[in-house]
């Protein structure tokens, strides 16, 4: 398998990850919480076991993995400092963006903004419309405010001490931990992304941008990926993408939660192929 190469911070603004050496672009926008290191085994698998079937990118969007952070949500600035990493990464050449989740927004987001950038489209388990608050996530937040960093002494202490009883769970947020000599800390923004979840119904990350719907349709190709066993994308949604996306196709895998890449990689691997092949 190819490895991946991290990029340094001259080179572009927003924290990457490279994998494959030759042909077609593909960046990997991660959601909440995660870091592009999370799409590594499909970018991989994607790339071929020479790298050279696909050149991947795999972004960490801003507040997140070992990207700056910001003083406040802005779907805009994300999608804005997204098309420039990806300017900066390959310039005036033209994209796949693959975005799962909040990443699959944002990748939506950068399509309308930034047509000229993205080829084709590929938006995982997510609709283009207002999920109204981060309730679901309020939990989440909640246990990491609580973790004790300052009395840590592991990464087993600090699992020992994070309830969280879904293990999977568990391990993706904890990903987020990071030691820094004897002193630990979060590297995802948490107090951001804490002060969004507290506005409620108000939420900036769980909306859908005004400013999108202002802007005129993407006409490139789509794939939209749905989890068969998910919530987050429903029947009644197609008509909202289709008037942002008009040429959508909904590829809805069977038996897969929200997170569609990890419960069916291969099917994920085999359909970003075909897409990206596809003229």
């Amino acid at each position: 398998m190819p490895s991946a190469t991290p990029e340094t911070a001259s080179s572009t603004s927003l924290n990457t990850l490279s994998v494959g050496t030759s042909g077609p672009r593909i960046a990997f926008l991660h959601g909440l919480f995660g870091q592009g290191r999370n799409w590594t085994q499909i970018a991989k698998a994607v790339s071929g076991p020479h790298g050279a079937d696909a050149r991947c990118l795999l972004v960490d969007l801003p507040d997140h993995g070992r990207s700056p952070w910001s003083a406040d949500f802005s779907f805009a600035a994300y999608a804005d400092a997204v098309a420039a990493t990806l300017r900066a990464h390959a310039p005036g050449e033209a994209w796949t963006v693959v975005g799962h989740s909040l990443g699959g927004k944002v990748a939506m987001f950068v399509a309308l903004l930034h047509p000229e950038l993205v080829e084709r489209l590929v938006v995982v388990d997510i609709a283009p419309k207002d999920y109204v608050s981060l309730e679901r996530f309020e939990g989440y937040i909640g246990e990491m405010q609580r973790l004790p960093l300052g009395e840590l002494t592991s990464r087993g202490d600090a699992e020992a001490r994070f309830e969280e009883p879904d293990a999977g769970v568990k391990a993706f947020l904890l990903q987020n931990l990071r030691r820094e000599g004897h002193t630990w800390r979060w590297q995802v923004n948490l107090d951001l992304i804490a002060a969004d979840a507290a506005r409620g119904a108000e939420s900036r990350i769980a909306a859908w941008p005004e400013e999108a719907d202002a802007l005129p349709p993407y006409d490139g190709p789509v794939l939209w990926v749905a989890g068969g066993d998910s919530r987050y994308v429903k029947r009644e949604d197609g008509e909202r993408m289709r008037a942002h996306f008009p040429r959508t196709r909904l590829f809805t895998i069977k038996g897969a939660g929200h997170w569609v890449h990890t419960d069916a990689p291969d099917i994920i691997v085999t359909a970003l192929r075909r897409f990206v092949s596809t003229t």
